[in-house]
């Protein structure tokens, strides 16, 4: 018994039970190469060398003594060689329709036999010189399930198309799934420039599942395509709601196919998605039938269409960055750790922190990715993308995402998590924000932002401006103009001010109002729900794009739970009847948006117009004030983070009529150069040009 592993291009590594000073390895093309041993690993496995540089190809065999063996290709798919001996780029992989034949087409050129179970048929596949394998059938196979059979290293593999379209419940299968023209969906909502968005972070099964949702399909795609549904009290909810809030764009948790959500059974289980499976079919446990293969297909382009009715574009979490299991992966079963980053000495890179890194920078990775984007945006009509980890992902790929998207005739909203993740991929590769002006269509999420205004993610003592009375003033001016300058307080988060996504909570870690409980338990809650006001109307005026995680106006809780990707729909549901409970407090957060969308100046697409346009005013430290200069007039904003009532000489004396405030009802006119701002009190004012 003997096997033999290309792992360099000098280096083949032998197992066997016994072991000779040379031996010879014969390619593919009828050369002959001398291998020298050079050490041993252990007791049946030895390193042999070669002077001269080994070729990489598929059928080489080696011999050692009177032993003869298949040289299998290991490490070596690392290798750049690999991806230039292999070039599938141009394929069209998957199940596809060409000319009425169904085609199944993967790469795998590690394998040394590949056959397709096409339901209770078996066809023998062949193999191109790019490591392609193919097999026809004259016909539209639409809706019948199919399995690839390989034999790899020796060993038979089964595995589910990575490019599958269609699955079977749980991704037992794939199933042949032929896009049709989508001529008759909604076109995406029109916008004019990507500055115009205002993201709403929503999780499917969230936005409909609690009992007061009023929605028939509760934790369904069909519930958010449900319009004029109200809870028991009367007021609006699910998709409607989103609508009257004004937002532009719902962003939503990863809806391709993910794991731990048994699709048959999804009452019993819970995730948010970020555990992926399949990466080009809609997640089973949303649609109504998850025995129908083509259910969640039709059911999610509904979804998507319902939203586009409405006019709100969406956004969908994209996690390319790792796969649930890498042993268990499709990609790791047809080219064994090609698609993944791993160490020189060998062991699974993890910056992730769950235990793989797909490694995008290497070519068919990259065109999966590629792939995939492409197929999201021409099927399903999407408006946007948010890369989960983005740091981990390289340049080239992004910039080669920003180009495909720019091709679309409605702007493609592209944002990410740009943190520097201890990743096996060179500093200067990684999508980071300090790299962001490499990648100028990408906007970054800005945890300078974050922050500042409510302390530290991980430190309940930790205070920001809103609920440290006032701690870090000095940063707001660098919040506020769009975190891409400068100064003398704060280092530039993003390039421009069109690359930054600004935020106070999201899907992860506790809610703000989670936080407020815990940080300022001191605080009265009247108090607490003040700060929570001013924390949000900082996101809604500072330049960049604003993020809002779903039911953020409504002072949304998980009941202290800070990760609750498994929690349940207990601590993860959306409470419409807290809507109901706070209604006054979201009719605050509408007007703010109405007066964003009202007004280009909150929307500016330069930090050159942000500092012609944007001036800091002269405040009683702490609280804060800059003066907006627009074409209708000057508009100021003023925020107070203290339980103290100022008095405030206004920019210019004259009539300013108030635009919103979270603690005045009557808009009566302000007259004269002074006015008072109120504890914890946030202020937009506008002063008409005569």
């Amino acid at each position: 018994m003997m096997k033999a592993w290309l792992d360099e291009r000098h280096i083949v590594t032998i197992e066997a039970d016994r072991f000779e000073d040379r031996a010879e390895l014969m390619s593919e093309s009828g050369l002959t190469y001398s291998l020298y041993y050079e050490k041993a690993l252990d007791h049946e496995t030895a390193v042999y060398r070669c002077t001269d540089l080994l070729p990489v190809e598929r059928s080489m065999r080696l011999k050692l003594g009177a032993a003869e063996a298949p040289v299998y290709l290991r490490r070596i798919v690392r290798d750049p060689a690999f991806d230039a001996e292999f070039p599938g780029d141009l394929e069209r992989l998957g199940a596809v329709l060409e000319n009425g034949v169904t085609v199944f087409r993967m790469w795998s050129p590690c394998a040394e036999a590949v056959s397709v179970q096409i339901g209770e048929s078996k066809k023998d596949m062949v193999i191109n010189a790019n490591g392609t394998w193919e097999a026809w059938a004259d016909r539209d196979l639409s809706g019948t399930p199919y399995l690839y059979e390989c034999f790899i290293h020796g060993e038979e593999v089964v595995a589910v198309d990575p490019y599958a379209k269609a699955l079977t419940a749980n991704g037992e299968e794939a199933v042949v799934y032929h896009p049709q023209s989508r001529e008759d969906a909604s076109g995406r909502p029109f916008i004019e420039h990507t500055q115009d968005s205002i993201i709403y972070e929503l999780h499917i099964r969230d936005a409909t599942i609690h009992p007061d949702s009023g929605v028939t399909w509760k934790g369904k795609y069909k519930g958010l395509t449900e319009r004029g549904t109200v809870n028991s009290s009367g007021d609006s909810t699910g998709l409607s709601y989103i609508k009257e809030l004004g937002v532009t764009h719902v962003q939503c948790l990863p809806f391709n196919d993910f794991a731990r959500v048994d699709d048959n059974h999804p009452d019993d289980y819970y995730n948010w998605g970020y555990d992926p499976l399949f990466f080009q079919v809609p997640e089973g446990s949303y649609a109504t039938d998850p025995q129908d293969p083509l259910c969640r297909v039709r059911e999610l382009q509904e979804m998507i269409d319902a939203f586009h009715d409405e006019g709100l574009g969406v956004i969908a979490d994209v996690v390319f960055n790792h796969v649930f299991i890498r042993e268990e992966s499709s990609f790791e079963k047809l080219v064994p750790g090609y698609y993944f980053r791993f160490h020189l000495d060998g062991s699974p890179s993890n910056g992730t922190g769950v235990g793989n890194d797909f490694a995008s920078e290497r070519h068919m990775a990259r065109k999966f990715i590629l792939d995939t984007i492409d197929y999201w945006l021409t099927h399903f009509r999407l408006d946007g993308f948010r890369f989960d980890l983005m740091g981990a992902l390289d340049k080239l790929t992004m910039r080669l995402i920003s180009a495909r998207c720019q091709e679309e005739s409605i702007p493609v909203v592209l944002l990410g998590e740009g943190w520097d993740l201890p990743t096996a991929l060179a500093s200067d590769q990684k999508t980071v924000n300090t790299q962001a002006g490499d990648v100028p269509e990408v906007r970054f999420f800005n945890d300078f932002f974050r922050d500042t205004v409510k302390g530290g993610l991980f430190d309940f003592n930790d205070f920001g401006f809103v609920n440290g009375k006032g701690r870090f003033i000095e940063r707001m001016p660098q919040l506020v103009k769009g975190s891409a300058d400068t100064m003398e307080w704060a280092e530039p988060h993003v390039s421009e001010v069109t690359q930054t996504v600004n935020y106070v909570e999201c899907h992860d870690n506790h809610t703000l109002w989670d936080r407020l409980r815990r940080s300022n338990e001191a605080e009265s809650e009247a108090d607490r729900r003040a700060m929570h006001e001013l924390a949000s109307a900082l996101v809604l005026i500072s330049q960049g794009v604003p993020f809002l995680h779903a039911g953020q106006e409504f002072f949304r809780t998980k009941f202290g739970e800070g990760n609750s990707y498994i929690s349940g729909d207990r601590i993860n549901q959306l409470d419409w009847e807290r809507r109901t409970e706070y209604d006054p407090h979201i009719d605050t957060v509408k007007e703010l948006i109405a007066i964003r969308k009202k007004y280009g100046v909150f929307r500016l697409r330069s930090a050159e117009s942000v500092r012609s346009r944007l001036h800091v005013l002269s405040t009683p430290a702490p609280v804060f004030g800059f003066l907006l200069l627009a074409a209708e007039g000057d508009i100021a904003f003023y925020v107070n983070p203290t339980k103290r009532r100022y008095e405030l000489q206004l920019p210019a004396s004259g009539i300013w009529r108030l635009l919103v405030s979270n603690k005045k009802v009557e808009r009566v006119p302000l007259e004269g150069e002074f006015m008072h701002l109120e504890p914890y009190e946030f202020m937009l004012v506008k002063k008409s040009r005569q």
